[in-house]
């Protein structure tokens, strides 16, 4: 019989912390989070964040007011990240510690991950790049550019963050203007191995950082007789060895506009429709020549307000033989179930986190290749 101590009270109220403090990017973007119960598929509507700009005032010239813009966008609660385990070694668990060692910290671990990679897949919606595809950013001359780049769209300075790869990370690190940081009266890089703030960017590492693989092979060239205006969202391409994947870089002969595809139709043969994101920035002629970037690890350099993480609160489940708790903290949710089949003649606890990601600002972030 379960120790009554170990309640899922008890496991959901020890869990939810050690998830919140393993969490990476959804600690760097904007939260949107309410205690309205939900569940998987559900689609709810988010306000998105205002982004001003900050002006210089001419004596004797008028202001120029800008638009207080109160829009929303649909986001599609399409993730639910679970573990799922038997009920033994939970239920012969004699004390805290042990549930801790044998469920709840390894439980934690897991979901974070999980949520972090998800969310850091949010790159494929990002189209301006600094870097080498393929090399490791491994001078403050890369932080340098992220920070160029993010200054030529305009973004807010304040609260800008980048999130790198452990490759990346290892190697700011150990750079000469990070260790030798106690000169200024700070010994953290020394003591923690931490990049701290350079260039303007709060840095952090993620294991789960993306690694984008091309898809686009061969000489695509733009196919459309008539060639496409600027403003078009959608273009065809012939050309192709295999097809283009979303998240895939590219420009395009005669324009220096970054692209990447943010919807990939079906090859056939060579040719492919592709959703670029942004529209044309220009128009482009019948056989233009398009250039793709390779494949590389997707750094990211950003303000807040380019990504939302959403999460609501799951329902309990109704059953005979069923229990669960539900509890919120920081700006996440988390349900702790236990189950019985009896079929199988066997109980089950469960672990789960119910969420989604969107892409609010693309012009607020930049991918700094590796």
């Amino acid at each position: 019989m379960a120790n009554t101590f170990l309640t899922l009270k008890t496991i959901a109220r020890q869990a939810l912390p050690r998830l919140a403090e393993n969490l990476v990017f959804p600690n760097l973007v904007h939260r949107d989070f309410s205690d309205t119960f939900s569940s998987l598929g559900d689609e709810i509507q988010i306000r998105k964040p205002n982004v001003l700009e900050a002006r210089d005032f001419t004596v004797g010239n008028e202001v120029q007011y800008q638009d207080m813009k109160d829009s929303s966008v649909t986001v599609k609660l399409d993730k639910l990240a679970t573990v799922d385990v038997k009920a033994s070694a939970i239920e012969t668990a004699l004390n805290i510690d042990d549930l801790n060692r044998v469920f709840i910290e390894p439980a934690s671990v897991a979901l974070a991950e999980k949520i972090n990679a998800e969310g850091l897949e949010l790159y494929k919606d990002i189209p301006t790049y600094v870097g080498a595809a393929g090399t490791t950013p491994a001078a403050i001359s890369v932080m340098a550019a992220a920070r160029k780049q993010l200054n030529i769209q305009k973004v807010p300075v304040s609260g800008r963050v980048a999130v790198w790869d452990p490759e990346a990370d290892a190697s700011f690190s150990t750079l000469d203007a990070i260790l030798h940081a106690e000169k200024s009266g700070s010994t953290q890089a020394l003591r923690e191995g931490s990049i701290g703030r350079v260039m303007g960017l709060d840095n952090y590492m993620a294991q789960s950082v993306a690694k984008h693989t091309v898809g686009a092979t061969g000489t695509p060239l733009v196919d459309y007789s008539s060639g496409y205006t600027k403003g078009a969202e959608k273009i065809h391409v012939d050309g192709l060895t295999t097809a283009f994947v979303e998240g895939d870089l590219f420009t395009i002969a005669g324009d220096t506009t970054k692209y990447t595809v943010v919807k990939a139709g079906a090859i056939s043969t060579a040719d492919q429709d592709i959703d670029i994101y942004p529209a044309l920035s220009k128009n482009t002629a019948d056989n233009a020549a398009i250039t793709v970037v390779t494949s590389h690890t997707a750094n990211l350099a950003f303000n807040p307000l380019a990504f939302a993480f959403v999460t609501r609160p799951l329902y309990n489940p109704d059953g005979e033989g069923v229990a669960a708790y539900v509890t919120s903290y920081n700006g996440i949710s988390l349900r702790v179930t236990k189950g019985y089949n009896a079929k199988l003649k066997e109980s089950a606890y469960s672990m789960d986190v119910l969420y989604a990601y969107k892409t609010i600002y693309p012009e607020l972030a930049c991918r700094v290749l590796g």
